[in-house]
């Protein structure tokens, strides 16, 4: 048995033989119906775009102010890094650094890791260090809480409103923005790409004198159908 064409349960560690899907279908685990795995997303276009346009949402989000508090004439602004900044200065290093990780350094490397896969295979080319791109995205990816985030900066902003004037400033619509953005972008699973780069490199060496180091054009997905559950 090829060991290459396996794929692994990750709910019960059920092996079965990987085959190609078609559109928008998933292979379900026949043991326990989680899902193995999706079929290739042809619509690179679209979750590419909207990778671009959550990387400026993030630009415009960290460098605007998230709030101006008004109270008794005095008017201050903060922004996201500002409140690191506060946290830091109060002893919360831990606490500063976690925010941090977690609301970004986790998402904007997903975000930057995800947009340098998309445009190479979007254009027909396996970029250097794919692999471990691949797997960065993967190990980052359920560590980013904006979205938690975005909910404190909520309930704070209920409890400040009757103590001071709360004015929402750009970077706050930013985020909100960047939230339901990083929901779509999340649905697209990076994993399906592995089928691209394997018809990327099986044309290589089928076509050896058409090559350009890692370079080639991607094939139309093709193969046979799953022998296990497959939904629409």
């Amino acid at each position: 048995m090829n060991e290459e064409n396996l794929v692994a349960c990750h709910e019960c560690d059920a092996l079965f033989r990987k085959r190609r899907l078609r559109g928008k279908s998933s292979a379900h685990c026949l043991r326990c119906g989680a899902i193995l795995y999706r079929g290739m997303s042809t619509n690179l276009d679209g979750i590419c775009a909207l990778t671009l346009a959550s990387l400026f949402t993030f630009v415009i989000a960290l460098g605007t102010p998230l709030l101006e508090l008004e109270t008794g004439g005095i008017t201050s602004h903060t922004s996201l890094f500002g409140a690191l900044v506060a946290l830091w200065n109060e002893d919360m290093q831990l606490v500063a650094a976690m925010v941090f990780c977690s609301t970004v350094l986790f998402p904007l490397t997903e975000l930057a890791a995800l947009l340098y896969v998309l445009t190479s295979i979007r254009q027909g080319y396996v970029p250097p260090g794919f692999n471990r791109v691949l797997r960065a995205i993967q190990f980052v990816r359920p560590w980013g809480m904006i979205e938690v985030f975005m909910l404190g900066v909520l309930v704070t902003i209920v409890k400040m409103v009757s103590l001071a004037r709360v004015v929402p400033g750009a970077a706050l619509f930013a985020f909100g923005a960047l939230t339901l953005m990083l929901v779509l972008v999340v649905m697209f699973d990076p994993r399906t790409l592995w089928d691209f780069a394997d018809d990327i490199r099986a044309r290589r060496a089928a076509q050896p004198g058409r090559t350009r180091g890692n370079w080639l054009p991607v094939a139309a997905p093709r193969g046979p159908w799953h022998k296990h559950r497959v939904t629409r």
